[in-house]
């Protein structure tokens, strides 16, 4: 029997709309803190949001090459459970953390199982995602599933780019991941989501599972 595959939405910046996606049965919810992104939250805000989260409902803060000292204070601020790592940071950097690391890697035809096994002991799951040159994430598009027969991850496998609730269900089939990690195809604009989007979403991977 195939276990339930979670689900992570990310670029929160509602209150409201986090609520809508606890009570829709999401398991993790992601706050960007990379300031360059549309989809930012400040850390007061993201606070706020946070404190009023119930149990067993992870909230992620998204990072890129950012200072582990800062990364440090807004975990630390914040109250995050799982930090997620979408730039260069390397092993011994995902290492300098007490909360679980996931490290994202964008898949391209370079992208190699060596470049995976180095972060196996110090993160917790890789998150793969669509290579965009331009964006570390938030592409819209799915990549070619069939690259992650290569890779071997050795910890648990979050699935991301351009999953919603239309394809979702034929990742889940084709992938098994652990997990799916989706964003602008629950939005309807960059940091604001959609609830009727996320219901179909839960709905869809719920089938699926």
């Amino acid at each position: 029997m195939r276990s339930r595959t979670r689900i992570k939405i990310c670029g929160m910046t509602d209150m409201e709309e986090v609520r809508h996606a606890v009570a829709a049965g999401v398991d993790a919810l992601g706050f960007i803190f990379a300031q360059a992104s549309p989809r930012y939250i400040d850390p007061e805000r993201a606070r706020a949001i946070i404190s009023s989260l119930p149990p067993f409902v992870d909230a992620v803060g998204v990072f890129l090459n950012d200072e582990a000292e800062r990364v440090a204070e807004i975990v630390q601020y914040c109250n995050l459970t799982v930090i997620q790592l979408h730039g260069d940071e390397s092993p011994d950097y995902c290492r300098g953390f007490q909360t679980r690391v996931v490290k994202a890697f964008q898949v391209h035809d370079n992208l190699t199982a060596q470049d995976l096994l180095a972060y196996e002991e110090v993160v917790c799951g890789f998150l793969l995602d669509t290579y965009d040159k331009n964006q570390a994430g938030g592409t819209g598009k799915a990549f070619d599933w069939a690259l992650i027969h290569k890779l071997q991850p050795g910890k648990p496998l979050i699935l991301a780019g351009g999953l919603g609730p239309a394809n979702v269900a034929r990742a889940i089939a084709e992938v098994s991941p652990f997990a799916v990690d989706v964003n602008s195809a629950v939005e309807r604009e960059p940091g604001r989501k959609d609830p009727e989007l996320i219901s179909r979403l839960v709905e869809a991977v719920a089938a699926a599972s």
